[in-house]
Formats: C-alpha cells, structure tokens, sequence
C-alpha cells in the first residue's frame, strides 16, 4: 500500500498481470524432484501405427486369440470386477493404484497489524504461517526479519533474503507516511488500526493462487486484484478516493504484483522442501468418553474427548449407527503444550436414548482406521475417577498421620 518509497525501490520492474487475473497465475519456475506438488506424467500405450511389422502382425494375431476377450466381456471385467475388487477391504495398495493422493495444502499468509495512537506514535508488527506453523515475525523494534524454525530459510540465499529484508523495511517506513497523509484527506482521526493479510498457496498442475487484503478499523476495506486495487463490497465511500490514489502509483502495483506472484510462490517451493518433514508430520489422536454435567432431569451430557493429534484438521461427531447426531455441539480446538492439539465435543441427550451412540473420530493420521469409542450406558466421568482415586489417597495418608501419631504418644506416655 505504500507509495514513493516502493516505487524507488523497484524501479521500474515489468509485472505479469495478464498471467495473473483473478490471483490465479500460472508459475514459471520449474517442479523440483521431491516437490509435494510433483503430479505424474501420463503413461501412453505406443499406437498401433508406430509398431514394427513384424510386431504389428503380432498385435493382430493377439486380437484373435482364445485368451484375449472381445470388447464385450473387456467392458464387463472393467465395470463390474473391478469395482467389486476395490469394495474389498483387504486390497488397500490396488485401491491406491486408482485413487490419487490428496494434495496437501500449506496456504502462506502474512498478517501486518499497524496501531496509530496519534501523528507521533505508531506500530507496526508482522507474521507469517506456513500451514499451522510459524516460520517468520518482523517486530515493530527490529529490523532483521526473526526466523523462528530452523529451516525458515528455505531455498533463498542470504543476497535474496537481504534484498527481500531491506524492500519490507522501505514498505514499512512509506506505510507509514502514506497513512498519515491519508488521514489528512480523509474525515478520520485518530485512533486508527489497520490490518493487511496477503499470500499465496500452490496449488497441482503448477498453478499458485494470491491474496492481498486490507481491513481499516476492523472491517474489510480493500484488495489487490490482476494488477490494481478495488473496494471491498461494503467499504465506505471514502475509500474510494484513497483507491484512486492508489492505482496512480504505478510502481507499488508492480513491487505488490511481483511479491504476490514470483517471490511468494518462490519462497513457499522452497520451503516445502526444507520444512517438508515437520509440515508433514503426523501423529494419532487418543480418545475418551465422559459424562459432564447433566443439562437437566433426566437428560446426559456425552463427552468425547480427542487430543494429541496433528495436523489441526480433525473431524469428530455423535453417531447412531451410520447416521450423524444433529445435536452434536464442538467446541474450540486448543493447543497443547507439545503442540498438538484437543478437541471435545458433546450432545446433549435423554437418558434413554443414550444407548447405541457413538463417538467417531476421522484424521489424517488414521487413514482409513476410525476410531470409533461407543457409550456403554455405565459410563463415569474421568474427572470423577480423579477425584475419587486422590480422595482415597488423602484418607489413607490422614489415616496414617492419624495412626503414627497415636502410637508415637503411647510410646512417651511409657514411664
């Protein structure tokens, strides 16, 4: 969003936009062996015009030969025996064969949040996510942009990155001065907060998708689209006058179009590669079922509990046979300290109608192995056996106490 700053900066490098529109750009740089983006090239039987003549007599024989099928019965073993073959359960690597991979998503997003308090305070702090995971923060009293993974570098040399370093820090210190100048142009006082998201994420066959979006006191504003900057649907009219003073600056546009479209998707490959074992990572959640506390007279409170899995996506719902509970309610998913994540999710039945329900948990982890934890009607809360388990203990050792202390003073009570 800056202005005279950027433009020095960047000169007057030429942008892509009509590869671009609509965020959507198709990447010039080549895949790289290992890319999880990496799609397999078609394998083509030779036509038949290519064969030699000799292997065409061969081919022409085959076609009349009692173990070749005709069309017919050819049609019937494809449509009816092989999907009854992919039904079964024990052929999981022929089912692999026919059911492609899914693609794995790690969007990049960069979140900028600047606070103005007045003309001579203000603050600008940035970070970045790959996925889940956070590999990069700019703080507002720093200039060096802070790695925090070990291989937050990815694939950039140290002149890239410095040269990526120093284009943030003119942006940063333009930003600034442009809003205030904005502000003069606008019936607007301060305070002001100002929120900018931007990204990308690499999508199959090549192709990488970008975002850029601007929120001024918490509500959507404008974006950066093709190679110009519009309003958001319910932005106030006086956005438009700073749109228009915007799409005047003619090198910002292309520093903007050049990191959303060449640097980002750049970076996000090599990333991918340096960082592939821990995006990768997987780990299989554990499951329990409890009681909470009963919503009223004769209705339960079913809890399933789910936590120590990663990646963040999960799915978890109440189950009667093969049918969804509408009641289901999931709560917030919460970070654990080893950063995995929990999960619990509850349903809110009649007492009578908790028999034949079930808690099924589908994740990545897993595969094709739900975990499926069904309500035996006998069930107590874990926080209950808790507390019963350290109540005991605490008798016992009051009792112990108690005991010693009895038997010490009958000992001094001896003359």
């Amino acid at each position: 969003m800056s202005g005279t700053g950027l433009r020095a900066e960047r000169g007057s490098r030429a942008g892509k936009g009509d590869d671009a529109r609509g965020g959507r750009a198709e990447t010039d740089a080549p895949r790289k062996a290992g890319s999880l983006i990496h799609q397999p090239e078609n394998l083509l039987l030779p036509a038949f015009s290519c064969l030699a003549p000799g292997d065409r007599a061969r081919f022409r024989a085959s076609r009349h030969h009692p173990f070749f099928p005709n069309l017919t019965i050819s049609f019937f073993l494809f449509f009816f025996l092989v999907p009854s073959v992919l039904s079964l359960p024990f052929p999981r690597l022929l089912r692999s064969v026919f059911s492609p991979a899914p693609h794995l998503s790690f969007p990049f997003r960069g979140l900028q949040i600047s606070s103005f308090a007045n003309r001579s305070w203000t603050r600008t702090d940035g970070l970045a996510w790959l996925g889940e995971l956070q590999p990069y923060t700019l703080r507002n009293e720093s200039n060096t942009i802070g790695f925090l993974k070990p291989w937050s570098r990815g694939t950039f040399s140290d002149q890239q990155w410095e040269q990526l370093q120093h284009t943030f820090l003119v942006y940063r210190s333009s930003f600034t001065r442009d809003i205030w100048e904005f502000v003069k142009m606008l019936p607007s006082d301060y305070p002001l907060e100002i929120q900018v998201s931007g990204g990308c994420e690499l999508l199959p066959r090549n192709i990488s998708e970008s975002f850029l979006r601007a929120a001024f006191q918490g509500k959507d504003v404008l974006s950066f689209q093709g190679m110009s900057w519009v309003s958001a649907p319910d932005a106030p009219p006086l956005i438009e006058e700073v749109i228009k003073v915007l799409n005047q600056d003619q090198g910002t546009k292309e520093t903007v179009h050049w990191l959303l479209h060449d640097i980002c998707p750049e970076l996000v490959r090599g990333l991918l590669q340096t960082g592939k074992s821990e995006l990768e990572k997987q780990v299989k959640p554990e499951a329990w079922l409890s009681s909470g506390p009963s919503p009223g007279p004769g209705r339960l409170l079913l809890v399933c509990h789910v936590s120590g899995f990663y990646p963040k996506p999960v799915w978890v719902m109440w189950m009667r046979g093969e049918q969804e509970e509408p009641g289901t309610r999931q709560g917030d998913v919460m970070p654990n300290a080893d950063s995995t994540w929990y999960l619990r999710v509850t349903l809110d039945v009649a007492a009578g109608e908790a028999a034949g329900l079930s808690c099924q948990v589908k994740h990545s982890s897993l595969g094709d192995q739900d975990i499926i934890l069904y309500w035996d009607g006998n069930r107590v809360s874990r926080g209950l056996i808790v507390a019963l388990v350290l109540l005991v203990f605490v008798l016992l050792f009051v009792g112990g106490l108690v005991f010693w202390f009895r038997k010490h003073r009958r000992y001094q009570d001896i003359p």
